[in-house]
Formats: C-alpha cells, sequence, structure tokens
C-alpha cells in the first residue's frame, strides 16, 4: 500500500523529531554545513520515498542503515530507482557510523568530489 503525499510528509516530520541514534550522531556532524560546506537536510520525502540525509547540489544520499537492511531488495529497488533519478546513494552500517565517524565523512567528501 502506497502512502499518500501528506502522509509520507507526516512520517518524514515524525521521523525528524525521533531520530535514531546513528542517525542523531550522523546529523551532527552533517548539519548547518559542517562538513566542508555541503547544505544536507534530512528525513526527505523525494518520489515515495523518505531519505535519510540529501545533499542536493552534489545529488547525494546517505543513508544509515540498521542490521534489517543487510541485502535488502525493497533497498536495491530504492537506489535504483535514485540513481535513475540522479542521485548517487551511499549506505553505512550503524556499526561503522559509531566506530568511525571520520571515516564516513572522508568516503562523503570523495563521493562529492567525484562530481
Amino acid at each position: 500500500m502506497a502512502i499518500s503525499k501528506p502522509g509520507l510528509l507526516r512520517f518524514a516530520r515524525t521521523m525528524r523529531r525521533e531520530p535514531v541514534s546513528n542517525e542523531r550522531a550522523l546529523w551532527k556532524l552533517l548539519r548547518d554545513r559542517r562538513l566542508e560546506t555541503m547544505k544536507f537536510r534530512r528525513q526527505v520525502p523525494i518520489g515515495r520515498y523518505i531519505l535519510d540525509f540529501v545533499c542536493f547540489r552534489h545529488r547525494l544520499v546517505i543513508e544509515a542503515d540498521g542490521p534489517t537492511h543487510k541485502d535488502s531488495l525493497s533497498d536495491s529497488t530504492r537506489d535504483d530507482w535514485l540513481q535513475a533519478e540522479g542521485f548517487r546513494v551511499l549506505r553505512f552500517a550503524n556499526m561503522i557510523i559509531e566506530d568511525d565517524p571520520q571515516g564516513v565523512l572522508d568516503i562523503i567528501l570523495a563521493a562529492a568530489s567525484k562530481r
């Protein structure tokens, strides 16, 4: 069942108010142009999806993935759709965000500089 646009917007707002711990930690590193002045938004509805973080200038999507995302067919379908729309998608396991936040930022910067 598809969620209506207003329903998607409400759900995104709820997710912004109540982030999971690793999304909260990553947001602290990305918000307010803290990463090389890149402007990120969080929990952004695009199409029928809600993206964890997106930088529109670089067409870059960052996803913080918990254990339910491992080898997910729906994530693969979503990533294919986003790539067809011109976005690059980077997925980081929650453990990597927690253990090596600087490494995550380095990967994001490298991806942004490829365009």
